[in-house]
């Protein structure tokens, strides 16, 4: 219904529905099954893809310190085996979910930018991880990112925030996205033995 989890109304027969399902001893078989149907096999794949959506727990410890909830994943697998495939619909199916392509991405696009206005004042214009919050940031082709850009995702994905101190502007917006990159294998080909 909408990218906030807030809109979405659930209804008496659609709680009936959900508790109905929650008692299905086969719901964990039904719900690979419906994860990307067009798209056959890769079962062990798309259960990652699955623990990704539903994320884990966010614990609060009593000394302040907060632990994620929120899963990564990277799939490496060589060209042509479905991994966009799997990006795109992943997006798709979560609540707030953005698709990025790493072959244009950069540092600034991915977690935010401070840009200078027509009127001369400066202003903040939040990247795809931070968009995504509460939600899932697929990126695709992270393997043809440049490494500097790529090594800016990094506090997004251990402390979930991104911090930007420029332009007089220094400011630190939750990204508390879960990430799923694809990348193909070093030398073009997987290596099993590697």
């Amino acid at each position: 219904l909408g990218k906030e989890a807030e809109v979405v109304q659930i209804g008496p027969e659609d709680e009936k529905k959900i508790t109905e399902l929650s008692k299905d001893p086969w719901i964990h078989r039904k719900l690979l099954l419906s994860l990307a149907p067009s798209i056959y096999g890769y079962a062990d794949i798309k259960e990652a893809l699955l623990y990704l959506l539903f994320g884990g727990s966010r614990k609060a410890l009593p000394d302040g310190v907060t632990i994620r909830g929120d899963v990564n994943v990277l799939l490496v697998g060589d060209p042509g085996t479905a991994k966009s495939a799997l990006l795109q619909y992943t997006a798709r199916t979560a609540p707030r979910g953005l698709y990025a392509s790493g072959r244009g991405s950069t540092a600034a696009g991915l977690t935010a930018a401070v840009l200078r206005e027509k009127t001369g004042g400066m202003v903040l214009e939040a990247g795809a991880l931070v968009l995504a919050d509460k939600g899932v940031a697929a990126i695709d082709e992270i393997d043809k990112m440049r490494p500097d850009d790529r090594v800016a995702i990094h506090e997004a994905m251990e402390q979930q925030t991104v911090s930007v101190a420029k332009g007089g502007i220094v400011a630190t917006l939750n990204a508390r996205a879960s990430v799923l990159a694809a990348a193909n294998p070093a030398l073009g080909r997987y290596d099993p033995y590697r």
